[in-house]
C-alpha cells in the first residue's frame, strides 16, 4: 500500500484518504490546504478514533446514516466510512457554513464508498 493513503495509523483503526482511479485525493488536498490549526483539529480526531476505537462526543464525530460518519472539527466536516473492521476511509470534506448537513456532500461520500468497495472487490484499488 502506498504511504500517502494513510492519514493516521493506530492500534484500533487505520485512517486512510480516499484516492480516485487516477490516483488523486481531493479530500487529502482539502486537508493539505487547511491552516495548521485546522489540520491539528482533524488530526486529533483521527488519532482519537484510531488509538481508542471510538469518539463518544457527537459534536466531534457522528453517524450521518447510511453507514456514513462525519468527523466534525469546526468549521470542517470530513465524511468517512468503516471498512474491513480495521480501516476508516475518509471520502470528502467541506467547510460547513450552515446549521444543516449538506445533502450533496453526503451523496458524494456514498458515491465514493460504493466506488471504493467495487474497486477493492475487483482488486483495483491498492495498485
Amino acid at each position: 500500500m502506498r504511504e500517502d493513503f494513510i492519514a493516521y495509523e493506530g492500534p484500533e483503526y487505520t485512517i486512510e484518504w480516499y484516492f480516485d482511479d487516477r490516483g488523486k485525493s481531493k479530500v487529502q488536498e482539502y486537508y493539505e490546504d487547511l491552516s495548521p490549526e485546522r489540520k491539528k483539529k482533524i488530526m486529533n480526531l483521527f488519532k482519537l478514533l484510531a488509538n481508542i476505537g471510538e469518539i463518544c462526543n457527537e459534536e466531534k464525530f457522528r453517524n450521518e446514516g447510511d453507514q456514513i460518519y462525519a468527523f466534525k472539527p469546526l468549521p470542517d466536516r470530513f465524511f468517512c466510512f468503516f471498512f474491513d473492521d480495521s480501516k476508516v476511509i475518509v471520502t470528502n470534506a467541506y467547510e460547513k457554513k450552515t446549521m444543516k448537513l449538506s445533502p450533496r456532500e453526503k451523496e458524494k461520500a456514498l458515491k465514493v464508498k460504493d466506488e471504493y468497495i467495487k474497486r477493492c472487490k475487483a482488486g483495483r484499488y491498492y495498485d
